[in-house]
């Protein structure tokens, strides 16, 4: 096997075609360049140098070699660069999932805080359900995850990082509805508007109503808190929606919330990493950004 320190040798004698120059910038002795080359030589059993009076030149076959060892180098130097900017936070990547709803209302002002400190870091963000991303997480496809709780997995170490309040919102042609306290079984009376089955908001409504003794059966099933917030607008029907998704639509009174004689449990919503597995530098650096905010957070409340 050849000793790397040997190509580097080579390579600086190359450039330099004399042994003396290169010990110079090598920060080595003559005898030391002259011993390595020899060494070389000796292992490929070839001559790649031609002793001259004032230096050495090339032989065929040590052109030849240059090419692969110049290449060789310079990768070598790109990837100590890249590594650098690695270490540094220009440069690398962050995987993370969360649902759509949970994207844009919770995730993303975390994003925007991180982007404008590392802009250099390239984002990859992806949606999903809370039991889809807890897989994706423990088979390494995503560094981390926004998740709706409770989310019970000894693989995953989560941080609960907020609290929702839910409430169901109707349109102005249920106006008499919202203008007055419903009974649960009135509630269920009415056009329900509901995320798909596999959700954890669809889950959540779903076993509030069973505990209560009361059976439902949506008109409508959407993809989205977004699709759910139109429908609920246009009049078909009311829809479960986090308050503080549409608190500006219920400012504005193109949403009404309302009122039930038995209120909604809080929902808490957590940041999810897998126990133990070394995440990248740029995926650490978000992660403890999250915890920390939230910790904050969980100091002022």
């Amino acid at each position: 096997m050849i000793n790397l320190e040997w190509y580097r040798i080579f390579l600086y004698t190359a450039r330099h075609r004399n042994l003396t120059k290169a010990a110079l910038e090598l920060h080595i002795t003559q005898p030391s360049v002259s011993y390595a080359i020899k060494q070389m030589e000796d292992a490929l059993e070839l001559q790649l140098f031609r002793r001259l009076s004032k230096g050495v030149e090339l032989t065929e076959e040590g052109k030849a070699l240059l090419a692969y060892v110049e290449q060789s180098f310079s990768t070598l130097d790109s990837a100590q660069k890249h590594l650098h900017n690695l270490k540094q936070l220009h440069a690398g990547e962050i995987q993370i999932g969360a649902s759509d709803s949970l994207i844009k209302h919770l995730l993303l002002p975390h994003l925007n805080a991180y982007h404008r400190a590392y802009p250099g870091i390239r984002i990859r963000l992806s949606h999903g359900k809370t039991p889809d991303l807890a897989k994706r997480l423990k088979e390494g496809e995503i560094d981390c995850a926004i998740v709706h709780l409770p989310l019970q997995d000894p693989q995953l170490h989560i941080v609960p990082i907020a609290t929702l309040a839910d409430c169901f919102v109707v349109g102005d042609a249920f106006r008499e509805a919202a203008s007055r306290r419903l009974t649960l079984q009135e509630l269920a009376e009415l056009p329900l508007l509901m995320l798909s089955i596999g959700s954890s908001t669809r889950d959540f409504v779903e076993q509030w109503f069973a505990s209560k003794g009361v059976s439902v059966q949506p008109d409508i099933e959407l993809g989205s808190v977004d699709l759910l917030a139109e429908f609920a607008k246009l009049g078909y029907g009311a829809a479960l929606i986090s308050r503080s998704f549409v608190e500006e639509d219920l400012r504005g009174g193109s949403l009404l919330a309302l009122d039930t004689e038995v209120p909604l449990p809080p929902r808490r919503i957590g940041f999810a990493i897998v126990q133990g597995r070394q995440l990248s530098i740029a995926a650490e650096r978000f992660v403890h950004m999250v915890e920390a905010e939230a910790e904050e957070g969980n100091q002022q409340d």
